[in-house]
């Protein structure tokens, strides 16, 4: 059921904070493609084929899942802090919590890590919620503390991609869920690094992580952020990997951007975050289903 005129009021009215809280600090709204040609290959995601033809010479052939590869052209092109709030999809998601069309909002800073982020994070969750930044509440909670304690086993030890994602179905968000509150999931396992560079250096290689964490608000997924991977030739590795997966369990075999590869060593040093916009005015407005947020006609 999509949502009724007032919801719709307050959901623009959430926006609007959004921008002008973003426009305040000095971040540059953008606008990227949201058909393209190549998006990245993440191993459970996929991304709805464009059923009418491209214009000629132009391959644009996908509606993204998230304008990130875009977003980083931008960041090597010599742009700071940016971010963009518009509309992302992805194949075969429907449910209470999902949508196969759904808003994003993404910010990047250059110069900055996940812990940068975060600070960013909290500091815009004031703002909607009210509440004052400098003794706003939330947890930190480590993944292999979290896998340790929920689920009783040792990912770095003992790494087992389909356990660890149906662990963190079953035994982690519900664990986090029942801490209530913020909880920023943090610190995930190398294997599961994605487009995230890696921490601590100088630690042996089997206690090494990946400088991502994920939002959680009363057990509702959030966000996701990323330290951003910025060498090309590991992004270029991870992706051939991740290709191999998604040939091997008979999903869509996405091209390449090898435009995305090239600019990735202008960039230096960067992070960024996706938060899903639905998702945070249902937690706002305390809906209980996406579609109650959503304007479907």
């Amino acid at each position: 059921m999509p949502a009724d005129t007032e919801t719709l009021v307050r959901r623009a009215g959430i926006i609007k904070a959004i921008r002008s809280h973003f426009d305040d600090l000095g971040f540059v709204e953008v606008e990227t493609a949201v058909r393209i040609a190549a998006p990245a290959p993440e191993e459970h995601i996929d991304c709805p084929v464009v059923s009418a033809f491209p214009p000629a010479g132009t391959p644009l052939t996908y509606l993204r899942a998230s304008p990130e590869l875009q977003m980083k052209k931008l960041l090597a092109a010599g742009m700071e802090r940016i971010y963009q709030i518009g509309p992302c999809f992805r194949e075969g998601e429907n449910g209470s919590r999902h949508n196969a069309e759904f808003t994003m909002l993404e910010w990047y800073r250059r110069g900055a890590d996940y812990r940068d982020i975060m600070r960013d994070t909290v500091e815009l969750l004031s703002v909607l919620t009210g509440k004052d930044a400098e003794g706003f509440e939330y947890a930190e909670l480590g993944v292999r503390e979290a896998y340790l304690r929920f689920a009783h086993w040792d990912p770095w030890e003992d790494w087992d991609g389909d356990r660890f994602d149906f662990d963190m179905a079953t035994r982690i968000e519900p664990a986090v869920k029942e801490c209530g509150g913020f909880v920023f999931l943090k610190d995930y396992p190398v294997q599961a690094a994605s487009l995230a560079k890696l921490g601590g250096d100088g630690a042996e290689a089997k206690d090494r992580f990946a400088e991502r964490w994920e939002l959680y608000w009363d057990g509702i997924e959030l966000a996701n952020c990323f330290t951003e991977l910025c060498d090309p030739v590991e992004q270029r590795r991870r992706f051939e990997r991740s290709k191999e997966v998604r040939r091997t369990l008979g999903e869509a075999d996405y091209p390449l951007d090898c435009g995305f590869f090239d600019c990735l060593g202008n960039i230096g040093s960067a992070a960024g975050i996706a938060l899903g916009i639905d998702r945070l005015v249902m937690a706002l407005l305390k809906a209980e289903e996406i579609s109650a947020v959503r304007a479907i006609i």
